[in-house]
């Protein structure tokens, strides 16, 4: 299994990935890759929050711990019926402000840890 990549740099809207030339406002990260996370696909907004299917993606990559990074000032919502779905997939997960969450998140892959994120960069 490939590594999880770096989060390089973060900034307000923009979040950058280690071997990525892409530059993300919202991103997921798993074990071998990134894409930019749009809400529009699933229709995900800050009420009532973060869905399971923002996260079935990066949870059907083979990943022991998730990471949810709830934007700057935290307004992005995870709802309880969300984090009961990581959970049967038998994942762990880790929710935090996202300056916060990247760090936990580097940290982890720093350990070699197969470990996804999903992570909001403004509010």
């Amino acid at each position: 299994m490939s590594a999880s990549p770096e989060i390089s740099s973060l900034s307000w809207g923009q979040m950058k990935v280690k071997g990525c030339f892409s530059t993300y406002k919202d991103c997921k990260v798993w074990p071998g890759g990134s894409r930019a996370w749009d809400w529009r696909e699933t229709g995900t907004d800050h009420h009532p929050g973060v869905q399971p299917a923002d996260l079935e993606e990066v949870l059907k990559k083979g990943i022991d711990t998730l990471v949810i990074g709830r934007g700057m000032s935290e307004a992005l919502q995870v709802p309880s019926s969300t984090l009961d779905f990581v959970r049967q997939k038998g994942v762990e997960v880790r929710v935090l402000q996202t300056e916060k969450a990247v760090t936990e998140y580097n940290n982890l892959v720093g350990r070699g840890a197969k470990v996804g994120g999903v992570f909001h960069s403004t509010c």
